[in-house]
């Protein structure tokens, strides 16, 4: 009998760790295909506002009928939420088109900067010492980007003008994660809701600069199709897969994935190597995020 216990026991263990592994593999693969969007930006031929518009359009579609949940809830605030989320979108797609992936999606990663300035306003919450330490961290990874230019090359024809459109989407993201968090906390539809409507939005906003849109390649519609099914609709699928079990303390860390890899594939596929001053101030603002997260899960754990 103690066998027979022993035994189901053993086989319980190996598929409660099997159904872990999958959602951790759920929040992986959606850092990972969100990695690749720089890379597929870059590699499509279309003019910056043209692939915003197009990306995001295919984007809203695709979430709308691959998450159910995202069609419900919608109100007003979801709307505000849309707006920034909408505007993070498009200078994220200006910026790779004018600077390198690298420098796009270190510099969209100083948002926690902007949360930490603006939470005790807008959110009502206080900043810690901890805090502090964070952002003078990133703003010092911050102030890295702008020291020293790199020159202008074929995939980054104008750095200065792509590295504040990176700084912009940091500030636009922001406000978009701080307006998740306002729309959970007042349990008014969903995260996803506002990514919907973000999208849609972005597609509308982006679509009066898209003509004439010229000559286009099967390359051109295949990366439009990649980025908005694949980079965002499927990225989102699994990410909503993976939360159901994987904690948010653990999903922070492994989300950062996606400013790692972002500049590898740019690298691997489009030979872009970033330049020093901005490697070190990716280096920095990552390790930043990361340091908070582990510190705020501490406290979290530390008996009051």
């Amino acid at each position: 009998m103690g066998w027979v216990l022993g035994v189901a026991c053993s086989r319980y263990s190996r598929t409660a760790l099997n159904e872990q592994l999958r959602y951790r593999l759920g929040v992986v693969g959606a850092a990972a295909l969100f990695s690749t969007g720089g890379a597929a930006i870059k590699a499509c031929g279309m003019s910056g506002w043209q692939v915003a518009c197009f990306r995001s359009g295919v984007a809203a579609v695709a979430l709308a009928l691959l998450i159910p949940k995202s069609r419900k809830g919608w109100s007003w605030r979801t709307v505000a939420v849309g707006l920034a989320y909408a505007a993070t979108m498009i200078l994220f797609v200006l910026g790779n088109k004018l600077t390198t992936a690298a420098n796009t999606i270190f510099l969209q990663s100083t948002a926690p900067l902007y949360i930490l300035a603006l939470a005790p306003f807008l959110l009502k919450e206080r900043v810690k010492r901890s805090d502090l330490l964070m952002m003078a961290a990133i703003a010092g990874g911050l102030a890295l980007f702008f020291v020293d230019m790199e020159p202008a090359s074929a995939s980054a024809p104008d750095p200065f003008s792509g590295n504040l459109c990176g700084a912009a989407a940091g500030i636009t993201y922001a406000f978009t994660l701080m307006g998740l968090r306002w729309l959970e906390a007042r349990a008014e539809g969903s995260g996803l809701s506002a990514v919907v409507v973000g999208n849609a939005l972005a597609c509308v906003v982006a679509l009066p600069f898209v003509a004439p849109v010229g000559v286009t390649t099967v390359l051109d519609w295949t990366m439009i199709g990649y980025l908005g099914i694949v980079q965002i609709g499927i990225a989102y699928l699994l990410l909503t897969y993976g939360l159901q079990k994987v904690p948010a303390f653990e999903a922070s860390l492994i989300i950062l994935v996606e400013p790692t890899l972002n500049p590898v594939w740019a690298w691997i596929f489009q030979g872009e190597v970033p330049g020093a001053l901005a490697i070190t101030g990716g280096a920095i603002i990552l390790a930043a995020s990361a340091g908070k997260t582990v510190v705020e899960q501490r406290r979290l754990k530390a008996p009051s």
